[in-house]
């Protein structure tokens, strides 16, 4: 007999604790596969302390193929349910797409920011749902308070270092007091112009800070927050969002870089395309966890609307608490469901009280009912932290204990820019890349992008000029750019070819190992001719000035015909073609190259086969970085180097011979042009001398 199989789509609270509690009871009795879009489950309540450079990002994860034995973990994004057929379409990180069926299926897929029609929120603010999103604003922040530091204007000062979080629940309350001790610290290093200091903004249209919190909680944290120089009003919030800053509800304009998005959560788009009923955008199920009519379908956490036993006509709110003990009662129930152990069970639970961290030592809790606050309201928060973790407990706390007795590391490591964290997208824990497989990287820079290219983007599209973008500013032959792929990306070598070009090509492992450029492949011809082989870093540029776009911009392909890339521009008296790097020169006095206007094609300049392949020619070979030069170690002799073949069409007409190692030259034209002096662009006549010669002062480097 087959064993069953078990689909959970997330790995949130809910759905990491379903995979758990299955792999525990069923004991290798069912296949259970795990679909999420990452391989870590992320513990959520200390995501602000990773922006506040508490915690390093790692700390926050757990393994899923760690943690999770007999599951199988599937990376991708589910894309489409049939339900009656028993399957789920799903796209996966590289774009790869994929089919998985089920006997039993668990969605978990959780939330993601909840947007409303507030102009130019989508475009400007930025959410706080994932990790990437959280190491967006600890670079962003710590940029901000660098530039302002070093800014003449006191009003561009007073703009970067003013922060609005729009949201004061349970997650914008600690982003803004973590956030103004954070900054407070980084200009004690970075000393702001005389009677300025970072300024945070705390907004909600609501009356009290944790409006849903205990009234006591609420008043404990609003206090310190307050004490801490934090702007908080309620009431208030944003009516307008700008590149300059956001216009309150009141009236009152800010200038402000940054603004950070924490106004709630709504559940994954997913459920709402099954045609189930729903409960204001939540999966409607029974306190079995089970979608009524569909006995093979269950929901727990952010997307299912579970009766509220302990209140009946209400249903659970959307919080960790709840979706961490769904998982549970969900786990029991499927189980139950296929004879492998166990009754079905309602889910009945009551709060056991709720911890709100405020940094350092100040913390707001009422465990059990219980109201603290200020230092045994930490040592609650932290204890708490520790023992609902599933992982990285001793990690967590040393970090902790670092962070009590050394200062914090305020650096930009650049790893995440604005546009790969957009605020309307159905996958916050993911960041957006450059070319990823349908992926909208359409959130264009905010208030704090600190880079105007961040905000050129289109709708669909990254911010223009940034690596990855779906086109950039056309420059002279450079063209559309495409971004690199992720496999590119995620070995975070960048491409061969020197600043400014084109076209690259990645390098081997061995090759980044031994330290040499990659050796070129052959690729198709563009429109007008085939393509230039073997050129530095690896695959040539073809069409110069408007020729076809440069592909993979920074990381992409090089730029083919110029050293490492851009266009060859042409010179007076024809177009050279194969010069080393591919930059096109005109021959002082010689017959015009083939390609150009009744010419033939200039050979072996610098050593090689005959390139042709400006728009028109064969290939051109042993360029550096493509095929060895010959009579180099391990290779034949290069031709037109003294002792080796003569060079062909020196400036004078055809082939020189007589050059040293050559033949005599013969047919020089009766009247020739008075030659060029001599140059970087334009050599005199005579053996070509080799650029490519090794350096026997630089063995062993690329």
């Amino acid at each position: 007999m087959s064993r069953p199989r078990i689909l959970i789509v997330g790995a949130g609270f809910a759905g990491y604790r379903t995979a758990r509690t299955l792999s525990r009871l069923t004991r290798g009795r069912a296949h259970i596969t795990l679909l999420n879009p990452t391989d870590y489950f992320l513990y959520l309540p200390l995501l602000p302390q990773v922006a506040a450079g508490i915690l390093e990002p790692r700390r926050v994860t757990v393994s899923l193929s760690d943690s999770l034995p007999d599951v199988r973990l599937v990376l991708g994004e589910a894309e489409r349910i049939d339900l009656d057929d028993g399957t789920l379409r799903y796209t996966g990180p590289e774009g790869e797409e994929g089919s998985l069926s089920y006997d039993r299926l668990v969605l978990a897929a959780g939330s993601v920011n909840k947007l409303l029609p507030i102009p130019g929120v989508a475009e400007h603010a930025h959410g706080f749902r994932g990790l990437p999103e959280a190491l967006y604003l600890r670079d962003h922040v710590t940029r901000q308070v660098e530039l302002a530091a070093s800014a003449d204007d006191p009003e561009a000062c007073a703009a970067r270092c003013t922060f609005v979080v729009v949201g004061a629940g349970y997650t914008g309350t600690e982003v803004a007091a973590h956030g103004q001790m954070f900054t407070d610290a980084q200009v004690r290093k970075h000393p702001l112009r005389q009677g300025m200091r970072p300024r945070w903004m705390l907004l909600d249209v609501a009356p009290r800070v944790l409006p849903e919190m205990d009234g006591k909680l609420s008043a404990t944290a609003d206090r310190v927050l307050r004490q801490r120089g934090v702007d908080v009003r309620m009431g208030t919030s944003v009516k307008e969002a700008t590149h300059d800053g956001v216009v309150l509800t009141d009236g009152e304009f800010v200038r402000t870089r940054t603004l950070v998005w924490c106004v709630g959560v709504r559940p994954d788009p997913l459920v709402e395309s099954l045609g189930l009923p729903m409960e204001k955008g939540r999966l409607l199920v029974d306190p079995h966890l089970q979608v009524p009519g569909r006995p093979e379908l269950f929901a727990c956490g952010d997307v299912a609307a579970v009766p509220d036993l302990e209140n009946p006509g209400s249903y659970t709110p959307m919080t960790a608490q709840h979706a961490w003990r769904h998982g549970k009662v969900a786990a029991e129930n499927v189980a139950a469901s296929l004879g492998l152990g166990g009754s079905r069970k309602p889910y009945r639970h009551r709060d056991l009280g709720f911890v709100v961290d405020l940094g350092g030592a100040k913390a707001a809790a009422n465990p059990l009912g219980v109201t603290l606050s200020g230092v045994p309201a930490g040592a609650v928060t932290r204890g708490y932290h520790l023992a609902a973790m599933p992982g990285n407990r001793v990690r967590v706390a040393a970090d902790w204990l670092l962070d009590a007795v050394l200062p914090r590391q305020a650096v930009q490591l650049g790893l995440v820019r604005s546009w790969s964290v957009p605020l309307d997208t159905s996958s916050p824990e993911v960041a957006r890349v450059a070319g990823g497989p349908g992926r909208r990287a359409d959130a264009r820079s905010g208030p704090g992008a600190a880079l105007a290219a961040d905000t050129d983007g289109s709708p669909d599209e990254p911010a223009k000029g940034q690596p990855g973008s779906g086109t950039t500013q056309v420059r002279p032959g450079s063209g559309a750019a495409q971004p690199r792929t992720e496999p590119e990306t995620a070995k975070g070598r960048p491409l061969a070819g020197p600043p400014g070009s084109g076209h690259g090509q990645l390098r081997s492992e061995s090759e980044t190992a031994k330290g040499r450029p990659a050796a070129a492949t052959e690729t198709a011809a563009p429109t007008t001719g085939e393509p230039v082989r073997n050129r530095p870093g690896g695959e040539p540029a073809e069409n110069p000035p408007g020729g076809d776009s440069a592909e993979r911009r920074p990381g992409g392909e090089p730029a083919r015909s110029r050293p490492g890339g851009g266009p060859a521009g042409t010179r007076s008296g024809g177009s050279a073609r194969s010069r080393p790097g591919g930059e096109p020169a005109g021959q002082p006095g010689g017959e015009p190259t083939e390609s150009t206007p009744a010419g033939r094609p200039a050979k072996n300049p610098s050593g090689g086969e005959p390139g042709t392949s400006r728009p028109g020619g064969e290939p051109a070979r042993n360029q550096p970085g493509g095929e060895p030069a010959k009579n180099q170690p391990g290779g034949e002799p290069a031709k037109n180097q003294p002792g080796g073949e003569p060079a062909r069409n020196q400036p004078g007409g055809e082939p020189a011979k007589n050059q040293p190692g050559g033949e005599p030259a013969k047919d020089q034209p009766a009247a020739a042009p008075p030659p060029r002096p001599p140059g970087p662009d334009h050599p005199a006549p005579g053996p070509v001398k080799r650029t490519d010669a090794p350096d026997d002062s630089a063995k062993g480097d690329s």
